[in-house]
């Protein structure tokens, strides 16, 4: 499956780099990574998706290809303002599927608080949370591993992050993900700036709760039980308390990344539930596109390569 790079000025100036897979007359679904990783993350099941869906897959900013600023990254509205550019540049104005993978479930609601669901007929939470995380938010809710690994991965001087990393993995964060995949994701922890990994950890409490219990499409939260680096209670609130419609589907034996653990039982739950979903609409015109530099052809961070 080929996928090609672009890059588009967010609504600050960041420059966010995405990639895109699949045909273009398919529904899109746009899947947010997490925490110190990058569109390089997700594995085979992006060439699984794409053979039915346009796949859109930032960078979010501070991470891969897109612009690392100094600050902003405490802005709600910046990370609507990424999200929002890339469907704009991508003219995808309705049918959309937004999926959010740990903090990528952050950067996916903050997106709704600021700008709705004009443009998703669902969205997909993924081990993922929907506020700050370390304020006793129950949408936000840490696991142990995660929590022991916090104030080193902050560290600039190197060994203490690696070590960090290296146990948290040990710990529960990606339990049975092949090695390969452990590598690359262990790759891309490391090569996210510290400065960004603080910053984004570190924000201003926000729970975002409103916003969940006024969702109006139906929502997939997936979550593995044994991930210690989300605890599995985030996923229960978030689809028993704070969505109305919502699915919940917790895995046992599962960790961090489904998506790597069981990619096939990942593609098919996600499949089963963006086919049950209303067809899509007309496309509709979107006149809010920011500034779009040259397709690349290039290997993101973490070494998966956009020409497949």
């Amino acid at each position: 499956m080929t996928a090609t790079l672009h890059s588009v000025r967010s609504t600050d100036g960041t420059e966010i780099a995405y990639q895109v897979a699949g045909p273009t007359d398919g529904r899109a679904l746009v899947m947010l990574h997490g925490l110190a990783a990058s569109m390089a993350a997700w594995g085979s099941v992006i060439d699984r998706f794409a053979q039915r869906y346009r796949v859109v897959t930032p960078d979010l900013r501070g991470h891969g290809y897109s612009g690392k600023p100094v600050s902003g990254y405490d802005n709600p509205a910046n990370w609507a303002g990424d999200v929002a550019s890339v469907l704009a540049a991508e003219n995808i104005a309705s049918g959309a599927v937004l999926l959010g993978w740990s903090y990528g479930g952050f950067v996916l609601t903050d997106y709704l608080a600021e700008r709705g669901t004009g443009v998703a007929d669902g969205v997909v939470y993924v081990d993922a949370v929907t506020g700050t995380p370390g304020h006793d938010i129950q949408g936000a809710q840490l696991g142990p591993a995660m929590l022991a690994a916090a104030p080193a991965i902050f560290d600039e001087g190197g060994v203490h992050q690696i070590r960090a990393y290296l146990e948290a993995a040990e710990a529960g964060f990606y339990g049975d993900v092949p090695g390969p995949d452990l590598q690359r994701l262990v790759g891309l922890n490391l090569v996210t700036p510290p400065r960004v990994r603080e910053a984004l950890l570190t924000r201003p409490p926000r729970d975002n709760d409103a916003t969940l219990r006024a969702l109006d499409v139906p929502a997939l939260v997936i979550h593995g039980l044994d991930d210690a680096a989300v605890s599995a209670d985030t996923a229960r609130y978030i689809a028993g308390k704070a969505i109305s419609d919502a699915r919940l589907s917790l895995w046992e034996h599962t960790t961090h990344a489904p998506f790597l653990e069981a990619p096939t039982r990942f593609v098919d739950e996600v499949t089963h539930f963006i086919e049950s979903l209303p067809a899509k609409g007309p496309a509709a015109t979107v006149t809010s596109v920011t500034m779009t530099t040259n397709v690349r052809s290039a290997s993101p961070p973490g070494g998966r390569t956009a020409q497949r």
